[in-house]
């Protein structure tokens, strides 16, 4: 408990590094620059879309027909908006992780290192910048495939609270722990360092899960924050890259520690074992 506090209180004190800030605007930017394109060009043609869809689906059209004849509104106007925002969110969402993998985490590793471990040396079997953006685009499509086979037991209301947490933060697990022994780590050290400290590693990333899941949230204002959809996701995302900024420094800022001091007691140990190796003296 104590080496998570100090990651968190690291973490957060990292996140006001100038260097920290700039390098969070680059995933942002390109983030809610492809939103508000895409907002502004497919917004509306993408509701239409969906409204067609929901009317051309029988039993659908049964349901509002019948809502409507025992006096409710029409539930499609609304339906229509929130089902699209329902299939390009985690899509969105998994776009800032990457670009905060690929661009953020790089640079806030070797940051931490300079600054805190300098005398951490890189391994020389290390997986390296191109490897880690590989595996967290794999871990990523696994993570879109289990939010979409899931989906249908969001209709289940104490599911709908449970599922998305558990995968977002299986997510970050993954992806953040690979990024921060990326660089430093042989794949048997970060093999035993994911083994020995899985238990604050998963609390991390279930707490990593559920904030994530928060900002979603904002869609339960009603209309108004569907109108305001194409305004409100790149705000959304800009929530999400300083959230996924502060997860790169936490697993980078606990792991490299608990590297450091994982050699530290290898050489420890191989120190003893020289020694109680040396014939005694007479």
């Amino acid at each position: 408990m104590r080496d998570m506090l100090d990651a968190s209180w690291r973490a957060a004190a990292y996140c006001w590094h100038p260097l920290a800030l700039l390098w969070g605007l680059l995933p942002l930017a390109l983030a809610a620059g492809g939103v508000l394109g895409l907002g502004w060009i497919g917004w509306e043609e993408a509701v239409a879309q969906a409204r067609a869809l929901l009317e051309r689906t029988e039993l659908l059209a049964t349901l509002f027909d019948w809502l409507q004849a025992i006096g409710l509104p029409d539930l499609r106007p609304v339906l229509a908006p929130l089902l699209v925002v329902a299939l390009t969110m985690p899509v969105l969402v998994l776009l800032t992780l990457l670009l905060v993998a690929w661009l953020l985490a790089p640079a806030m590793v070797a940051l931490v290192a300079r600054r805190r471990f300098p005398a951490l040396a890189a391994s020389p079997e290390a997986a390296g910048r191109g490897r880690a953006l590989g595996w967290a685009l794999l871990c990523a499509l696994a993570a879109l495939a289990a939010l979409v086979f899931s989906m249908p037991l969001w209709l289940l209301p104490p599911l709908v609270f449970v599922l998305p947490p558990l995968v977002w933060g299986w997510l970050c697990y993954r992806v953040f722990s690979f990024c921060a022994l990326a660089r430093h780590a042989s794949a048997g050290e970060r093999r035993l360092l994911l083994h020995q400290r899985r238990w604050a590693l998963r609390g991390a990333a279930l707490l990593c899960g559920l904030a994530c899941a928060l900002p979603t949230l904002s869609w339960t204002l009603g209309a108004t924050a569907l109108v305001m959809a194409p305004l409100l996701m790149p705000l959304l995302l800009w929530l999400y890259t300083i959230l996924f900024a502060f997860a790169t420094l936490w697993f980078t800022h606990y792991l490299l520690a608990a590297l450091q001091r994982l050699r530290q007691d290898l050489a420890a140990q191989a120190g003893l074992q020289v020694s109680s190796a040396l014939p005694t003296s007479p």
